[in-house]
């Protein structure tokens, strides 16, 4: 799109509409002190051809894909997308980013909502999915608070000290201004939560762990619902990497009561960092607990089929006090994407991929074991995993990425006892040829 600056003729006519004489008129209600005095320090303008040259100079620098081999998951991925997908999302029918108010022409978005719906549900194994939260950190804090509200008195959520450090993060912000309570729970040497101490916490709301966990490990699910539920408090699964479950066994059929997460992988490229999907779906007897919108299936008066937005339990929408939540729209292109994905690589194309990334990692694995570095968990992975790096591996990181190699993700910056400890990350975009450099180059000596 391009810049259409204002004409003083059209500053001037808009100023005579509002009834001011000048710009300055228009921020006079803003306090003295609170006004800036003088310029912003902002460079020459540019002409459009120096501009693009100046973003692509910017884009250089980054280290991504093709140019760099990047082994670097820990809550984004890197897929191939179906050219199926590109196209069909560029049609001007889907390219909006919210949930229509208007059903009776918007029919094709409703629709769309719907089939994604319908995909998340079967996914993760789950009775109903709402139309998307904004993404996988503020889904989980969603749904902390959605466990809260339905046992009512319980105000303590146990939670994984394995699930992504950001989305505790975000919980944490969410939970500050409130009186309820998380207690962190640690990690085994086995790389999976410990959940030894459950027994002995009341008053649990909820606990939630994720699958699989940051450090790519998968938890037993069905072992930590049981024990959830002993305690009376309902069991929340997150997730990072939603094509883990082409391959491993369904939230739902482990005995999640709310499962959310991170929908990125399903066809949403990475875009340095965003936007992203959060994916929400629960039991159906929680379905008017569950925060955002809901898309449902209706007739219309001739008995033909259509769609409309059944359950918008938000502030906008009914009294605040009985909101559940102040979700202002849900992420209806990205949502969309995740629908066209899950469509074009089938529940068959989606076993294949999972497999695909899973043999991958464990090649990778194998041969740095060979190599003679040491895996630091052992439970089963899906497509990364936490390795050793001995010596100063600060040196070995920056000398790889001096050879356009991204190595992973240092683990000292969010668990400062796994110092020298990296998570590797190995998808389908990866090659045999990319593996084989990566631990060729890891071998030299700094």
């Amino acid at each position: 799109m391009r810049y259409l600056p204002h004409t003083e003729d059209d500053i001037a006519s808009m100023l005579k509409e509002v009834g001011a004489k000048s710009l300055e008129d228009i921020f006079s209600a803003i306090p003295e002190d609170c006004r800036r005095k003088n310029a912003l320090s902002l460079p020459e303008p540019l002409t459009e051809w120096e501009l693009n040259d100046h973003m692509g100079n910017l884009a250089h620098i980054m280290a991504v894909s093709p140019e760099y081999k990047v082994f670097m998951g820990a809550g984004s991925y890197e897929h191939y997308i179906p050219a199926s997908v590109s196209y069909l999302l560029g049609r001007s029918e889907f390219s909006t980013a919210y949930t229509p108010y208007q059903p009776e022409i918007s029919q094709g978005t409703l629709q769309a909502i719907y089939e994604y719906q319908t995909l998340a549900c079967l996914l993760l194994g789950m009775e109903v999915a709402n139309a998307s939260m904004y993404d996988g950190a503020s889904a989980l804090a969603e749904a902390l608070l959605m466990a809260i509200r339905i046992s009512r008195r319980q105000k303590k959520v146990a939670v994984s000290s394995l699930i992504h450090p950001l989305y505790r993060r975000v919980v944490q912000t969410y939970f500050a201004p409130t009186d309820y309570e998380i207690v962190e729970l640690p990690y085994l040497k086995n790389g999976r939560t410990d959940i030894s101490n459950l027994a002995n916490m009341n008053d649990l709301a909820a606990v939630a762990v994720q699958s699989p966990n940051f450090f790519g490990c998968v938890e037993d699910l069905k072992i930590i619902g049981e024990h959830a539920h002993k305690q009376k408090a309902l069991f929340v699964t997150s997730f990072t990497e939603p094509l883990a479950y082409g391959l491993f066994k369904t939230p739902g059929s482990q005995g999640a009561d709310i499962v959310c997460g991170e929908g990125q992988s399903l066809g949403i490229p990475r875009s340095f960092g965003g936007p992203g999907l959060g994916m929400f779906a629960t039991k159906k007897q929680y379905m008017r607990n569950m925060p955002g919108r809901l898309i449902g299936q209706t007739k219309d008066k001739d008995g033909k089929r259509g769609f409309v937005l059944t359950l918008a339990t938000r502030e906008q929408h009914i009294r605040r006090e009985k909101a559940t939540s102040n979700i202002c729209s849900n992420q209806g292109l990205c949502a969309t994407t995740a629908a066209m994905y899950m469509a074009s690589v089938g529940g068959t194309g989606m076993r294949e991929l999972a497999k695909l990334n899973y043999d991958k990692a464990e090649y990778l694995k194998a041969e740095l074991k060979k190599a003679g570095f040491k895996i630091s968990f052992v439970s089963p992975t899906f497509n990364e995993f936490v390795v050793e790096f001995p010596g100063k591996s600060e040196a070995a990181y920056k000398r790889l990425l001096g050879k356009k190699i991204v190595a992973g993700l240092s683990l000292g910056t969010y668990y400062p006892e796994l110092a020298n400890h990296y998570l590797l990350c190995v998808t389908e975009t990866r090659s045999k040829e990319d593996m084989d450099e990566l631990v060729g180059e890891l071998k030299i000596k700094n």
